[in-house]
């Protein structure tokens, strides 16, 4: 019994490095077609008619999601976490109108920022071909990382503190 146990353990662990892997070099070759010019938006109106500035002294996590997306649905609460702590700006695709998406906010309790993308005229800068995609700006808005598909919270946290650690050594 102890031997099909630590068998199956075993095979569940090689299944999961295999996704893993899998996964990173799906994520590489879709972000090989993403637009890596630097970040041009500065003033953008968010859901609930705010106006958002972005601040050029901190790095920015843009992360362009829909909420028809599933992959997107289970990354929303990592994009949650990861808004506490840093700059991020999401840009719902395609999504319904301010309402429907404040409705969708709310019911879910996310509280990031959302940009309405409603005909998908924003995230075509962006050259978007799946859902969800993150791009990672330095204070610069240069391109740092993108990665298209499901990111976990940690790997979210890494690339935004070692961007910020980069630019706190310079």
């Amino acid at each position: 019994m102890r031997k099909k146990i630590i068998y199956y353990i075993k095979e569940i662990f090689i299944f999961l490095v295999v996704v893993t892997v899998l996964s990173n070099f799906i994520s590489l070759y879709k972000s090989q077609e993403l637009n890596d010019k630097p970040l041009r938006l500065n003033n953008i109106v968010l859901v609930g008619n705010k106006n958002y500035v972005i601040d050029n002294t901190k790095p920015i996590l843009v992360h362009i999601w829909a909420t028809w997306c599933p992959t997107c649905k289970l990354e929303a609460g990592n994009i949650e976490r990861v808004s506490k702590y840093f700059n991020v700006l999401t840009i719902a695709v395609k999504s319904g109108s301010d309402n429907e998406l404040k409705k969708y906010l709310d019911e879910n309790h996310y509280s990031f920022n959302v940009v309405n993308d409603n005909d998908g005229t924003l995230s075509s800068e962006f050259n978007i071909g799946a859902y969800p995609t993150t791009f990672i700006y330095d204070k610069n808005k240069k391109l740092v990382f993108s990665d298209v598909g499901y990111t976990s919270t940690l790997g979210l946290f890494f690339r935004l503190w070692f961007v910020n650690l980069i630019e706190e050594s310079f």
